[in-house]
């Protein structure tokens, strides 16, 4: 693991943050190419990145203080102004509120501009998924013995922490796993994933369809990778055996299934 890239001077250039940024980038050229080809207003790239970046940041945030909210009361400082520990499902949410706002100022159609938005976003997401690989802050997978079952002990939250009181742990001695223990390297399987949604949305942009197809195909195609990672993922339970992320990744994916079928009988 690798939490900190490099040091210059006393400045200190966390992986996390640093993927973050790179995939803040890749997402902008890619926001600008399809801005350009729709005919929008090449300041509307620069201020969406800006509001994205801003609301994806604070929510990821909010939402991952909320998940771990009886540590965070204990130490409030230490979470809210570490660098690791954000959610995706927070910041995808907020920006999302956000970004309908400035629209709607703006005075642009919501969907319209949701589909140029839309094979960013996968973009973002797996830059953000290899950060958190290479910080290893604690979205870990179960155990495995597959070959390419990672160490994380180096990482900013060991595994022992994160699998307290989980029922991994009970399968282990005094119900400690060991921070030496291979897990599944499920933000690598989530950034391979995010590729092939990229792939998909991007030879996909072109169709004749109605605005906001894309946007709904998105939708259920990054509901549905969530969902099946979550159960190989070390993510408490909460409701009917599933985890906070999967209840969210079924309401999202209903809204996308629901869009793309009715959007379906329309044409561009």
């Amino acid at each position: 693991m690798y939490p900190e890239l490099f040091k210059i001077g006393s400045l200190t250039v966390y992986s996390f943050g640093f993927m973050q940024v790179v995939g803040a980038i890749a997402a902008t050229i890619i926001l600008y190419l399809e801005a350009k080809r729709k005919g929008l207003d090449i300041y509307y790239t620069l201020e969406v990145l800006l509001l994205s970046v801003c609301s994806i940041l604070i929510g990821g945030k909010l939402f991952y203080l909320i998940e771990i909210w009886s540590s965070f009361i204990k130490n409030p400082l230490h979470y809210a102004l570490n660098f690791s520990g954000s959610t995706y499902y927070g910041g995808f949410i907020l920006g999302t509120f956000v970004f309908y706002l400035y629209l709607k100022i703006k005075k642009i159609p919501f969907l319209f501009a949701a589909d140029s938005v839309a094979p960013a976003l996968p973009v973002t997401y797996g830059f953000g998924r290899i950060g958190c690989h290479l910080s290893g802050d604690g979205c870990y997978g179960i155990p495995t013995d597959l070959p390419w079952g990672t160490n994380f002990e180096n990482g900013t939250m060991p595994p022992s922490l994160m699998c307290r009181n989980t029922d991994v742990a009970q399968a282990y001695q005094n119900g400690i796993v060991p921070d030496n223990t291979p897990l599944h390297p499920t933000s690598v399987y989530e950034a391979l994933v995010a590729a092939i949604i990229f792939i998909i949305l991007w030879k996909s942009r072109k169709k004749d369809w109605a605005d906001g197809k894309l946007f709904a195909l998105y939708l259920i195609l990054s509901s549905a990778a969530r969902f099946l990672v979550e159960f190989i993922r070390l993510n408490p339970r909460i409701l009917f055996g599933l985890s906070e992320a999967q209840l969210i990744a079924i309401v999202l994916g209903t809204v996308g299934l629901f869009g793309f079928y009715k959007l379906s009988n329309k044409t561009s």
